[in-house]
């Protein structure tokens, strides 16, 4: 179910949002051209080509060799049997072959789809059911853990394998190793036929043309758990994620060539695919792409040694930019990093004042806080980056996206607040859900008509996006989100969907129903809670069970804290009340009746 309509995306230029805090330079409008991602990619490549796009493990990748290894991967995939609307899914750490995969992938028409490197059997399969491809390409040393138990179970007919150092050819390569990774990870995949991916790249390159809607074919699914329940795949199309990509490059001021875009979010992740790959190939620039999270002391040095003159992007959570600001001597230690930090972006999350201060007092960077959701592709927002900016709120939103205020009991009253100069209902009296439009809203959630439905509506002839979140405009049309319609869990940046992890607790052979919500903490946002209820005569203990969750989910997935109790909570129909739960437990009490 497809609700993608021909529509406009000119956005009346006396919105409130566009008056107080609109960055000197960046359009009010713009044009969306319909191409695919891999015609961006040759644009680019014929104005950059000799420019270096990926640094990786002290080795440099220009774009005119992204672009060749490109085009040698598509060729082998389509000789492999893979067509138009395959999916293929990458099961990979940040490295220079995920982004290799992905633009061969699309190129062909095929369909890319991530997965966190960091699941389990049982998450990896879940996520495969829902998605159903027909390859797999998978760092090698994750294969017998993480896919082997599991691969039977799903429809993957090919797997290609590589090595964290396929694209790493580098002199020194031991010492890179040691200073990035400590040591190379390898590992054995038996799967029949299995191919080795720098074998594939060997391939001479004789890409053929394949014709794609731009507007209805989706380019990849990002897994998401959309406002509600078990995480679904949103389905963007190639004109949602180019049109995303060109709305973050205005937003960071257009095109600037040689700035460097660091690399540490996971590339699975919709921030990082946008807000990383496809922007930083948007700017002109090049991505300084880690395999796993460097210290910030190891980042620092990084950036004094790379050339950064051009500054660089960083997108992250609030919780690295902490860190960065209260780095011990930073000014002295590592004096070229001071002002390089020029376009930050702290999203899942709200970004205070204290933070923010201590950031730019620190490093003399910038920063602001944005907003996004998978379901738009996923930048919908940011602050000022160029002046001066509202703090406590999530900025105005980019060219081409308008938001609004809607009631979240009737929509059918029309939306409270849409930004416009007559409009009256502003503060926080006038909270409801946030809506927005543009041309990065998703087509729909694949195989979910219903979600879809109750996701995406139209009015006054746009397709508008509910996302779960409840805030309320300011009379700059500026808005603050309040809360989150349903409990999604934002731990250290992450999205915990607590029906997921409520599902994965009830596979313990003991534990008879669960429940799992969020608890406030300073340092992650939230923490996880799960409440159990176990069967008699087991000797089953809040610590075995973290344990057991360590060894069946991702690392933070797994409760913080655990409790037994006798029964769950339940109303009259029988709904487990995981709210109850919530604001009886000592943690959330300390937190909010002593605000009250």
């Amino acid at each position: 179910m497809t609700l993608k309509l021909q529509q406009s995306f000119y956005i009346d230029e006396s919105k409130r949002w566009f008056k107080k805090w609109w960055p000197e330079g960046v359009p009010l409008n713009t044009n969306f051209e319909e191409k695919t991602i891999n015609e961006f990619l040759d644009e680019q490549v014929d104005k950059y080509g000799k420019e270096n796009f990926i640094w990786f493990l002290d080795a440099w990748i220009t774009y005119k060799q992204f672009q060749n290894y490109v085009k040698s991967l598509a060729t082998a995939l389509i000789n492999l049997g893979i067509k138009k609307s395959d999916v293929v899914t990458l099961f990979l750490p940040n490295c220079p072959q995920y982004i290799v995969a992905y633009y061969a992938i699309i190129r062909i028409g095929a369909i890319a789809c991530g997965i966190n490197p960091t699941y389990q059997p049982m998450e990896v399969l879940h996520q495969l059911e829902i998605t159903k491809p027909k390859m797999l390409i998978v760092l090698d040393a994750s294969y017998e853990s993480s896919i082997k138990p599991i691969i039977q179970e799903s429809t993957i007919d090919i797997v290609v394998y590589t090595s964290l150092i396929d694209l790493a050819e580098i002199k020194g390569l031991k010492k890179a190793i040691g200073k990035f990774i400590k040591k190379i990870p390898s590992g054995k995949v038996d799967f029949p036929g299995a191919l080795k991916f720098k074998d594939l790249l060997k391939t001479e390159p004789n890409v053929p043309k394949v014709n794609i809607d731009v507007n209805k074919h989706p380019a990849t699914y990002i897994m998401t758990g959309g406002t509600t329940g078990l995480p679904k795949a949103a389905v963007l199309s190639h004109f949602n994620v180019v049109s995303n990509a060109k709305q973050c490059k205005l937003w960071l001021g257009g095109e600037k060539p040689g700035i460097g875009n660091i690399g540490i979010l996971p590339l699975f992740h919709s921030f990082a695919h946008t807000v990383v790959m496809n922007t930083s190939l948007a700017v002109g620039g090049w991505i300084m792409l880690f395999p796993t999270p460097p210290s910030q002391a190891e980042l620092c040095e990084q950036i004094e040694l790379l050339p950064c003159k051009e500054g660089l992007i960083y997108a992250g959570t609030e919780i690295i930019f902490k860190r960065l600001a209260e780095l011990k001597n930073l000014q002295r230690r590592f004096p070229r990093v001071l002002g390089k930090l020029i376009l930050c972006i702290s999203s899942a999350g709200p970004l205070h004042k204290p933070v923010r201060d201590a950031f730019v007092k620190n490093t003399g960077g910038r920063i602001v806080e944005g907003y996004g959701l998978s379901e738009a592709s996923p930048a919908v927002s940011a602050g000022n980056l160029f002046g001066e900016s509202p703090i406590g709120s999530i900025g105005m939103p980019f060219p081409g996206t308008e938001w609004g205020i809607w009631p979240t009991d009737d929509f059918s009253k029309g939306p409270i607040c849409l930004g416009n100069p007559e409009d009256k209902n502003f503060g926080i009296e006038n909270s409801g859900e946030i809506c927005i439009t543009g041309p990065q809203v998703m087509l729909e959630y694949l195989n979910e008509p219903d979600e879809t439905s109750k996701t995406i509506f139209e009015y006054e002839g746009k397709l508008w996006l509910l996302t779960g979140d409840i805030g309320f405009m300011n009379q700059d049309g500026t808005i603050e989100i309040r809360d989150r319609k349903k409990q999604l869990i934002k731990c250290k940046g992450f999205s915990v969907f607590p029906k997921e992890i409520e599902e994965l607790l009830m596979k313990h052979p003991d534990i008879t129903e669960a429940a799992v919500a969020g608890l406030p903490d300073e340092e992650y946002g939230e923490i996880i809670k799960a409440w159990v209820s176990i069967k008699e005569d087991c000797d089953c203990s809040p610590q075995k069970i973290k344990e057991w969750a360590k060894d069946n989910m991702t690392e933070y997935k797994v409760p913080h804290n655990v409790a037994i109790i006798g029964e769950l909570p339940k109303n009259l129909i029988g709904k487990v009340q995981r709210r109850l739960l919530q604001e009886t437990d000592p943690i959330w009490k300390e937190k909010y009746q002593k605000n009250d």
